[in-house]
């Protein structure tokens, strides 16, 4: 039916006198149309013969200047070839390049359409030769799966590029707090540590430098896959969306290049790898004001001294008694008895420098320690309110302390959160620049806290505070 439509069209359209469609159409008076070649090429053989030019269909006379272009008709000739190339580039499409046979097979070894003699050629003899609507279904659901397998590819890199960025944000939150605490250290120790604290920043800035590079190549790497990855998405979709013989044309290839895809996890740099900031150089240079610390009697009953004055316990008052007796053999001693619990000052006293030392506290669940100093104005206070607020600097106490957790006395309590729980704490005091700088000095070195424009006006001493953890205090050892 569309092709009698279509011929009873080209009947129209075509040229009487060369019996083709017509090119650029010309109508003269009668209403007929002609080529415009063609009609000039009649009126002008009229002339020549002294003949009056007449319509080659209807004989009614015309007049060359009475001539005028039919653009309807030139339109229904331009949509008319439109229609005959695209059947001519299907025939093409179904018809073999080299034989001109109908593609009507499909060989699955070489994952080409061909024709009938394509099958016996020398080519793809002895090869699995199917027709195209057997396997049309089957390299559809290939094609879907393989589709399906990079949809899900393309989420988990989605999903790993948001996690590297994360990641990355959480290194530079990270590390800028590091940054920070690095400049608190340094600056609390004011031109002593300058050199220090500008050799660690440069680490850092170096260490900063190689992981987020590190991550941003990771970053950029599952960017790259991504975009591989949506390259095969369209090849997929494409391809399914072609007929079906275009759908299997090079179909193998295609589906083992989206199959043969691997998604490459990136490279991340877990913390374990690399060393928080270590004070080694800190601690050398705080040594040089190490003093030798020792304790001073204690009249607490619950207190207990070492004979070399450089451990102090806590010790329950009943316990005290069944043990009073052993006191020499366990080189102990042992208070008066008193209705109080409180610490025990070190010496000597401080009036001026700066001065370092370390206490051992590994074990203990409680325990303050750091700087005490009588306070300028005595304060009245009841026991009860005593034993909560007694340890702030107005009192004449500069100390941190583990009460079921880590706290700095201030005036108001500030929970710490250190690194790793503390086992061996150095202690600093500068005394005219009224600071006082507590530091985790065992495997994980770092600053706990510092308690800057101290007033200190009188002598201050050591403090220790066992509290009512039975392991020992221990003032160490320190070396030259």
């Amino acid at each position: 039916m569309a092709s009698a439509i279509l011929a009873n069209m080209k009947e129209e359209v075509t040229c009487p006198i060369c019996l083709e469609l017509l090119v650029e159409p010309l109508s003269i008076d009668c209403g007929h149309s002609f080529c415009q070649a063609c009609i000039t090429a009649n009126y002008e053989s009229m002339i020549a013969k002294e003949m009056e030019s007449r319509c080659p269909v209807c004989r009614i006379g015309y007049q060359l200047e009475n001539l005028r272009p039919n653009r309807h008709v030139a339109n229904i000739v331009e949509k008319i070839n439109e229609i005959k190339l695209s059947s001519e580039e299907g025939q093409k499409q179904e018809h073999c390049a080299r034989h001109g046979e109908k593609l009507l097979l499909f060989c699955k070894e070489d994952g080409k359409v061909i024709c009938w003699l394509c099958e016996r050629s020398q080519e793809h003899r002895g090869h699995h030769t199917f027709l195209m609507e057997e396997v049309a279904q089957e390299y559809q659901e290939k094609l879907q799966s393989a589709l399906n397998n990079l949809m899900t590819k393309q989420e988990e890199a989605e999903k790993l590029k948001a996690g590297i960025q994360q990641e990355i944000t959480s290194w530079k939150n990270q590390l800028q707090k590091e940054r920070q605490n690095i400049q608190a250290e340094f600056k609390h120790l004011k031109d002593i540590l300058d050199s220090e604290e500008q050799d660690e920043l440069q680490k850092l800035e170096e260490e900063k430098g190689h992981i987020l590079k590190s991550m941003e190549e990771s970053k950029h790497e599952l960017i790259q896959q991504s975009q591989v990855i949506q390259n095969h998405i369209s090849d997929l979709e494409n391809c399914l969306q072609r007929p079906t013989i275009e759908m299997l044309q090079d179909v193998n290839d295609i589906i083992y290049r989206t199959e043969t895809f691997t998604l490459k996890k990136p490279k991340t740099f877990p913390e374990k790898e690399r060393k928080s900031f270590q004070i080694h150089e800190l601690k050398r240079t705080m040594q040089m004001f190490q003093v030798h610390v020792t304790l001073t009697p204690s009249n607490n009953q619950n207190i207990v001294v070492s004979e070399n004055k450089r451990q102090v316990m806590y010790v329950h008052y009943h316990q005290r008694l069944n043990l009073f007796s052993l006191s020499d053999d366990h080189g102990f001693r042992y208070g008066t008895r008193q209705n109080y619990f409180d610490g025990i000052l070190g010496c000597p006293s401080i009036t001026s420098g700066k001065h370092y030392w370390e206490v051992d506290v590994s074990g203990k669940s409680a325990w303050i320690l750091g700087v005490y100093g009588p306070p300028l104005l005595q304060t009245t206070t009841s026991f009860a309110y005593e034993q909560v607020s007694k340890y702030r600097p107005i009192n004449g106490y500069w100390v941190i302390g583990l009460q079921i957790q880590y706290i700095s006395f201030e005036e108001n309590a500030i929970s710490l959160t250190p690194i790793v729980p503390p086992s061996r704490i150095g202690v600093f005091i500068d005394y005219e620049a009224g600071i006082v700088s507590f530091f985790s000095v065992t495997q994980h070195k770092f600053l706990i806290y510092k308690f800057s424009a101290c007033s200190f006006s009188k002598e201050v001493f050591p403090y220790f505070n066992p509290m009512h953890c039975p392991k020992p205090m221990t003032i160490c050892e320190l070396s030259c």
